[in-house]
């Protein structure tokens, strides 16, 4: 679990020891000379890259790809925020949440799934994430949710392709329950590009 732990690229607590993120302002990525135009990009929370200036590497429909390299170690992934969001009671407020994809070759972890959602979770509460007419259990950590059966990743980034949309749930510690919704819309493009840029 600690690996998986450390393993979520999205939290640079996970990898530099930085602040949450859900409470870092946001820096804004250089793009790359390649990338499309990122009118539409979603920028990463500062703390996301433990200080590394992430750079764009493409942008396609509501995710973007991304490349960074703290403490001189590649990580790339895909990131989006949801594209509707809902709490009970209702306009509870909340950080931003995100969805992330993330590939770190120096560790050889592939694919990555983790969400970012906004608030602290209900200590020991468990999240579930519906893509593709499949739930997937979710363990929670501090405002971070993974895949609790890591046998089952490959198979959800892999439904993630092929769907229009996930629907994320979780619950906070002061018992809000949230439901985000995150369009999956160039998630495949955005992975075929990490895949094919971030290789070493």
């Amino acid at each position: 679990m600690v690996g998986r732990i450390l393993a979520a690229f999205a939290a640079s607590m996970l990898l530099c020891g930085g602040t949450s993120f859900a409470q870092a302002p946001s820096a804004a990525p250089k793009a790359a000379k390649s990338a499309a135009k990122p009118a539409e990009a979603v920028k990463p929370p500062a703390a996301m890259t433990g200080g590394a200036e992430p750079t764009l590497i493409g942008q396609f429909g509501t995710w973007g790809a991304y490349s960074a390299a703290p403490n001189g170690k590649l990580v790339c992934f895909a990131l989006a925020k949801p594209a509707s969001s809902k709490t009970n009671p209702p306009n509870r407020p909340r950080d931003p949440a995100y969805a992330f994809v993330s590939s770190r070759p120096a560790e050889k972890v592939v694919n990555e799934v983790s969400v970012m959602i906004g608030y602290q979770l209900k200590p020991g509460s468990e999240s579930s994430v519906d893509v593709g007419g499949a739930s997937y259990a979710m363990y929670t950590q501090g405002d971070g949710l993974w895949i609790k059966n890591a046998a089952e990743e490959d198979a959800m980034v892999q439904a993630m392709r092929r769907s229009p949309d996930i629907t994320v749930k979780g619950v906070s510690a002061k018992g809000t329950e949230t439901t985000d919704t995150f369009s999956l819309k160039g998630l495949a493009q955005a992975l075929d590009k990490i895949a094919q840029d971030c290789r070493r």
